[in-house]
């Protein structure tokens, strides 16, 4: 029997796709290190012949990562093609897209001397620029994007497993929240960016700036002003009305993004506060992520 969760009742099947330098590398070894099967570089015409063997062998493919990118030829064909291979045989893999900002994949690149797979002697900004535009149909099609930029290895580990296991009803949204701080930029996954530094800042209160949004006094102080009221109750009424019209034009995914300055007092004491209403509500799945409270 089929189930949202990305398999079968029994089975596990994750395709791990996106940029070149955007992760999947330490994402497969992720997946390994929990036991997954995991398939990388396969030529894309092999993929619909793994398909079947996955689903005819599902006691040895309990749990199965299969890498698709650039590399596999017309990957987004490729893909689509493994899929169909799949979900034909009542195995609804779950799709998970990783990217990262321009100025982190050169870095990476530069600190590796790895050859981008699209390098043709245009420069490595060029071929992410194209790479980005060939893989725009995956990235559209994907249950889960995360954006590696920012992360260290603990917290992709923390969003990949968290975002796998989240599965949704026909009438909801997976919904994963993100706090973050505009001075270390916007997470490229976010379909809905909120700001919230018109709040006062607990920052300038010495007693609170050395504590997260996450501590009561910080969250007493954030939550009790009546500017902040009005935009918890805006955003009800927002997302009340957004969500089932989203979930009604087949949309099965939503990255809400929660900012301030630096993403430690007033994002994260929103987010938490949106995130409990939202459970509230039954509107989906809710994972939260604070994107910047490692970095104190």
């Amino acid at each position: 029997m089929a189930d949202a969760s990305g398999g079968s009742a029994d089975q596990t099947v994750v395709i791990l796709t996106g940029l070149s330098g955007g992760g999947k590398t330490a994402a497969a070894k992720l997946f390994e290190d929990l036991g997954y099967t995991v398939v990388d570089n396969l030529p894309g015409e092999l993929l619909t012949g793994l398909a079947e063997m996955v689903s005819d062998d599902r006691q040895r493919f309990a749990r199965v990562a299969v890498v698709v990118d650039i590399r596999a030829g017309d990957a987004p064909v490729a893909l689509a093609a493994m899929r169909e291979a799949l979900e034909g045989r009542g195995i609804v893999p779950r799709i998970v897209f990783l990217e990262a900002r321009d100025d982190i994949i050169i870095r990476r690149y530069s600190e590796t001397r790895h050859r981008h797979p699209l390098g043709d002697g245009e420069g490595v900004a060029s071929s992410i620029a194209r790479e980005r535009r060939l893989l725009e149909p995956i990235r559209r099609e994907a249950d889960v994007i995360i954006d590696t930029s920012d992360l260290s290895l603990r917290q992709l580990r923390e969003r990949l497993f968290a975002q796998v296991a989240t599965t949704a009803r026909a009438d909801q949204l997976a919904i994963q929240m993100i706090s973050f701080g505009f001075k270390y930029g916007v997470p490229l996954e976010a379909d809905l960016v909120f700001d919230v530094r018109f709040m006062q800042n607990p920052f300038y209160i010495p007693e609170l700036r050395a504590h997260s949004g996450l501590t009561e006094p910080v969250q007493d102080y954030v939550l009790g002003q009546p500017i902040t009221q009005r935009f918890l109750a805006f955003l009800h009424d927002f997302l009340g009305f957004t969500v089932p019209a989203y979930v009604g034009e087949g949309k099965t995914r939503l990255t809400i993004a929660i900012g301030c300055t630096g993403g430690y007092h007033r994002s994260i004491a929103i987010t938490e506060a949106l995130a409990a209403w939202l459970r509230e509500q039954d509107l989906g799945p809710v994972a939260v992520f604070h994107r910047e409270l490692d970095r104190t």
